[in-house]
């Protein structure tokens, strides 16, 4: 384990953190994309002894850890490496970019697709920074709409199928550990073919070999998970994909917690309870939060001019369909276009209707007041 935090201009990782305005992000990836009760109680106190005390869920499915000082970055990762929330080889770590459909059982396709993918991780090549595989092998699909450049699901005929980003149909194959093998070769090709100079699968032209022919589509997706009790448990959402670590902590040592899994919509599905009122948690599926996506914001992202959370707080149910809240063009908190974008630029906002953060403004110049006022909002 090295002494001294690599402090990079990409996605935030363990071994890898960013720096930010309230100090380094470290993210941590789950295996399986869950957690047991022991795992979380030891990431609250790591959030809490080393960082803000503020956990964020992303959009990756990834817990991440803010305000961690730079000299409290190695006893941290020793911390998270014992209680086994991060791999003890950095190499092996960057590779375990993996989407898993949270509501897998033992011994299902998804479940058993991930450990084989997971234990042979070394066998993978270099790749670009964010490459990233999901794993979604339910009866239908339930990340379809989260970027993933090697695909595992089902296609419509039932039958597993490996597909990749950017591609409408997809190679089935017979078995969870066939889809990982062909997973494998195809990232081969991937890398062989020029995948390091397009980045990501998606703006990869090389064509495909005759040995991974596109011939099923996927079956239909399905929505998100509400709110409330789940056949697996209870369903809690965070306010902006945030939560406080001391909250976390008193939903685990109060009750019947079997394990957590981990959401890309900021949603944490607890397996083994009810679920309950707890303040600081969302468990009103129509709650207008949910409708909103916000990033940090000024001060504690050095690229936002401008603050978030609390103007977005304040529009919460002001505006018809999705709201994205950005600190600047960058748009970390939401890819897909929104109802309303509202985007700092040079300590003002600007409007954007019906687009994406990087989008061309409708309205700019506005003060957070001026906003509010706009939408009915004082």
């Amino acid at each position: 384990m090295g002494d001294k935090a690599q402090i990079k201009g990409w996605c935030p990782g363990a071994w890898q953190p960013m720096a930010s305005g309230d100090g380094l992000i470290v993210r941590v990836r789950p295996r399986h994309a869950e957690l047991t009760r022991r795992q979380m109680l030891a990431l609250c106190e790591a959030a809490q002894r080393w960082g803000s005390g503020v956990i964020d869920l992303t959009n990756r499915a990834n817990l991440q850890l803010r305000g961690v000082r730079e000299e409290a970055w190695h006893p941290l990762m020793k911390a998270l490496v014992q209680a086994r929330l991060v791999e003890d080889d950095p190499s092996l770590e960057a590779r375990r970019n993996l989407l898993v459909a949270p509501d897998w059982q033992p011994g299902d396709a998804t479940h058993q697709a991930t450990t084989a993918l997971l234990d042979q991780l070394a066998e993978l090549p270099d790749l670009p920074a964010k490459v990233g595989f999901a794993v979604d092998a339910g009866e239908s699909p339930v990340l379809a709409a989260h970027s993933a450049d090697f695909r595992i699901e089902r296609a419509a005929t039932g039958q597993l199928l490996v597909r990749l980003d950017g591609r409408q149909r997809g190679t089935p194959v017979e078995s969870p550990a066939a889809a990982v093998a062909l997973i494998i070769r195809l990232a081969h090709w991937f890398a062989e073919s020029g995948g390091h100079q397009s980045g990501r699968m998606r703006r990869h032209e090389g064509l495909l070999p005759p040995w991974a022919p596109e011939s099923l589509p996927p079956a239909k997706s399905r929505p998100p998970f509400a709110l409330g009790n789940h056949a697996l448990g209870a369903v809690y959402g965070l306010r902006f994909g945030q939560v406080n670590a001391e909250t976390l902590s008193q939903l685990l040592k109060t009750s019947d917690v079997e394990c957590i899994r981990v959401t890309p919509w900021r949603r944490l599905l607890v397996t083994g309870v009810k679920a309950r009122f707890l303040d600081g948690l969302l468990i009103d599926n129509q709650a207008p939060e949910l409708k909103i996506d916000a990033c940090p914001g000024a001060p504690y992202c050095e690229q936002a001019t401008v603050g978030t959370r609390l103007l977005a707080t304040h529009l919460a149910g002001a505006t018809n369909g999705s709201l994205h809240v950005s600190g600047c063009p960058k748009g970390c908190a939401r890819r897909l276009p929104a109802d309303v974008c509202i985007v700092g630029r040079h300590g003002r906002y600007d409007l954007i209707f019906r687009g994406s953060a990087d989008g061309t403004p409708h309205v700019t110049g506005l003060t957070a007041s001026q906003v509010r006022h706009y939408f009915g909002v004082e």
